[in-house]
């Protein structure tokens, strides 16, 4: 991580946390800051932090992870779970069930295969990354196997806090369990 790369070919990006679309072009410089779950979080030679999609990690000179690109055999609601685990913010190397960020996760039944109904906030009310997780949940979650529907509402009731993350997430950040004022769940 933190190593500059010249891009290749022009690419897309999403400015964070604005979300406002923002083009990266060839022969540019930027400083890989975060790759996980199949999205890259640059930092531009103008100061921007980026998100750039899978699609266009050839644009800096990287190749998807295949463990991104597979797909499990059989359905389950641990299947569900595990590809959600597979979305990270990003600006924080942590996924967003471990940041506390899924409230509710209904599985249920159709004629040819399964729908999930998802309610998701954010960490804070105005960030404009919503629509890009929430694009990325529902693409991930559709590839996997009978899974016909997906639908990701964003809410901001009750309002997220970090007490809300998992135990291993507050760790790998660096906060600390013993004393916070907030509840684990």
């Amino acid at each position: 991580m933190n190593e500059q790369i010249v891009l290749t070919r022009d690419a897309d990006a999403t400015q964070i946390p604005s979300g406002i679309p923002h083009r990266l072009t060839a022969g540019s410089t930027v400083r890989l800051m975060q790759a996980l779950g199949g999205s890259y979080t640059v930092m531009t030679d103008m100061g921007y932090m980026v998100r750039v999609d899978a699609h266009d990690a050839d644009a800096l000179g990287l190749t998807p992870s295949a463990a991104v690109a597979e797909a499990p055999q059989e359905f389950s609601e641990k299947l569900v779970w595990d590809q959600l685990r597979t979305v990270y913010d990003p600006e924080i190397p942590v996924n967003v069930v471990d940041l506390g960020l899924i409230y509710d996760c209904q599985i249920a039944p159709l004629a040819e295969g399964n729908k999930i109904d998802l309610k998701m906030t954010m960490t804070a009310p105005g960030c404009g990354m919503a629509d890009v997780l929430k694009a990325d949940i529902q693409r991930k979650l559709s590839r996997l196997p009978s899974v016909k529907e997906t639908n990701v509402e964003v809410v901001f009731e009750p309002p997220w806090h970090p007490g809300k993350m998992s135990e291993a997430a507050r760790l790998q950040l660096g906060l600390d369990v013993e004393s916070s004022p907030f509840p684990m769940h």
